[in-house]
């Protein structure tokens, strides 16, 4: 078993751990220890924010900083004086939105009638974007309900909107409803994001504080468990692994670099913290949320591997497409020493999007480049007008232009392909490519770390390599090269890394991986031995297809645009795939409702009824 060597960077100090099986652990396994040390770690990132702020710098100082200090009750006059300044040109739409809420919430008592009375102007002439994305839309109308309850019985005129209070609520809670529903019913759109959980989870949770309707307040509260829950039963040592809607150029490679291992380490406490800025604001108010056991227990106590499938959708799309929210269907194989796990390929969403990898663990995952994975390399105006209203001359330039900078590079390592396909059954992933001549690019790219301790080409045509306690192989269904890795920083600039890609111009291509624990062998060679022995047919042309037995016995065929076969049974996605389904979550299709098991707890979360029953099994 592998013991974390992070708790000399454990942040919070004068707290008794015991650190067990990897996993950080309070003494006594109290809840009331955890909640206490969970307040604790809130308390220090909210100390940390409110110390940033420099007063003697005319220039320094933003919503956050005050936020933090009205929380700690230090500074109000200079809390009020800058809220009096920021306010008389606010900009960044939603991202200003829910920033406002927090200060004008926590300062309703704190603040001056002056800056109390610049905040609400601002909410008379300043009009945010509604933006495009359902994170977007969370921000947004979670905003809207608060502020319009903040301020009622107000006319249309005292609104950017020109709607009343009564209606700006109306409308949010509308909205709020209706993805709730979707997403209990069909999946989030925006799924399992690496850094979007905040933009999710921090409108959640101040709905689930500061809402004064019962119902509404309940409902960000079960939401949140909803996306925790989802956290915690795709996290290896907190290390959010597998398909994701959206991540980054650099976390899609250093798997911990995310705003999801802070959530992590603020609700599970088993990995390093990332940096607290973003998550400032839900440490505002966490004293407001109780992470519920069975969700901890999930994170952070597993009972040998488990396999997990989950439905979820795309996000909207306005043309060439007949449905506006395709299913995606994911699969996470867990284990100790590491994950697999999977989407089923395809332009699922653009620009950021993640298909599948797998990831091993490590003691210290700060710097490592974890995960091994291979990708099509695309882009194309077509993708861009499926998934975003603007004219199609402005694509893809225009996303470049914002920030989006990697997302026409040939090196790229992040975003999704109609020419990848992917299927996943347990430890094992068979991707295939089958790219149209012409195409933005012409390739694929195969991701090898420097953080391998072993990567050797085989006279068989695998790649063995070895990432912490993994054993893994890698076959490359067509001949390659290797080049350098090369990442853009924040001011696009252009570093080679120490990493490797495997480079393959081929157009009918395709990658295996089969993973294995360490101590599943008793030699390395053993091992290399074990995998050549493996059945393998490959085929290119004229599309590819691979018919694979597994290590794991299972036989396996699939062939590009044809349903995938186990054991000679055809897969069907559509009947088999539930929201949840995993030995620890649950959950039907449509049915609102998800129940989280572990061991004797459960809890079950019916949004039918608006309701969360606990139960503890005798047995």
């Amino acid at each position: 078993m592998r013991t974390m060597n992070f708790e000399k960077q454990i942040f919070v100090s004068g707290l008794n751990l015991i650190l067990l099986t990897g996993t950080a652990v309070f003494a006594g396994d109290l809840a009331s220890d955890r909640r206490d040390s969970y307040l604790a770690r809130a308390g220090e990132v909210v100390e940390w924010r409110a110390s940033r702020a420099d007063l003697s710098n005319p220039e320094a100082g933003g919503l956050a900083d005050i936020a933090a200090k009205l929380v700690l009750n230090q500074d109000l006059d200079w809390c009020s004086s800058k809220v009096i300044e920021l306010m008389q040109e606010p900009s960044g739409d939603m991202f200003w939105m829910f920033p406002c809420v927090s200060v004008a919430y926590l300062g309703r008592d704190k603040l001056s009638s002056e800056a109390q009375g610049a905040i609400r102007n601002a909410w008379r002439v300043y009009m945010p974007n509604r933006g495009d994305t359902e994170n977007h839309w969370a921000m947004y109308y979670s905003s809207l309900y608060l502020m319009a309850q903040l301020w009622p019985d107000q006319s249309g005129e005292t609104w950017y909107t020109g709607k009343s209070s009564t209606e700006n609520m109306a409308e949010a809670r509308e909205y709020l409803l209706s993805w709730i529903d979707l997403t209990t019913t069909r999946g989030q759109g925006e799924y399992d994001c690496t850094h979007y959980i905040g933009e999710y989870t921090i409108p959640m949770l101040f709905l689930a504080t500061w809402a004064d309707d019962p119902a509404i307040r309940l409902r960000g509260r079960m939401m949140l468990d909803y996306i925790f829950a989802d956290l915690a039963i795709d996290t290896l040592d907190g290390i959010y692994v597998g398909a994701h809607a959206r991540t980054d150029d650099r976390g899609v490679l250093e798997k911990w670099h995310h705003l999801s291992s802070f959530f992590s380490w603020l609700l599970f406490n088993n990995c390093p913290a990332p940096g607290f800025s973003w998550g400032t604001y839900f440490s505002l108010v966490a004293q407001h949320y109780n992470l519920p056991e069975v969700i901890f227990r999930i994170a952070t106590d597993r009972d040998g591997p488990y396999l997990s499938h989950e439905l979820k959708r795309t996000r909207n799309r306005w043309r060439n497409s007949d449905l506006r929210n395709p299913p995606v269907y994911k699969t996470t194989y867990m284990t100790d020493d590491y994950a697999v796990g999977s989407d089923q390929g395809g332009l699922l969403q653009p620009l950021q999007h993640h298909s599948w990898d797998l990831t091993w663990a490590v003691d210290d995952p700060r710097g490592v480049h974890n995960t091994i994975f291979s990708i099509h390399p695309h882009y194309s105006s077509e993708e861009m007008q499926m998934y975003f209203t603007e004219m199609p001359d402005w694509m893809p330039d225009a996303v470049v232009f914002q920030g989006k900078a990697s997302y026409n590079k040939e090196y790229k390592f992040l975003g999704g392909s109609k020419y990848e396909q992917v299927f996943q059954d347990l430890d094992t992933i068979i991707a295939l490519y089958n790219i149209p001549p012409g195409t933005n690019f012409e390739h694929i790219n195969g991701f090898f770390s420097k953080d391998l301790s072993r990567l050797e080409e085989d006279h068989s045509g695998w790649i063995f390599v070895q990432g912490g306690e993994a054993y893994i192989g890698y076959y490359p269904l067509a001949p390659y090269e290797w080049r350098e890795v090369i990442q853009l920083d924040r001011q696009l600039n252009e570093n080679v890394t120490k990493d490797r890609r495997l480079y393959s111009p081929h157009l009918k291509n395709g990658t295996i991986i089969q993973a294995a624990s360490s101590d599943e062998f008793p030699s390395w060679e053993a091992f290399k031995d074990t995998i050549r022995a493996l059945p393998l047919e490959v085929e290119r042309e004229p599309t590819p297809r691979v018919r694979f037995t597994t290590l794991r016995g299972r036989n396996l065929e699939f062939a590009f645009n044809q349903a995938p076969r186990v054991n000679g049974r055809p897969v069907n996605y559509a009947t088999e795939w539930k929201l949840f389904d995993s030995p620890y979550l649950q959950s039907e299709p449509w049915s609102r409702r998800l129940t989280m098991t572990h061991g004797k707890l459960k809890r079950i979360l019916d949004f039918n009824t608006v309701t969360i029953t606990d139960s503890a099994s005798d047995e």
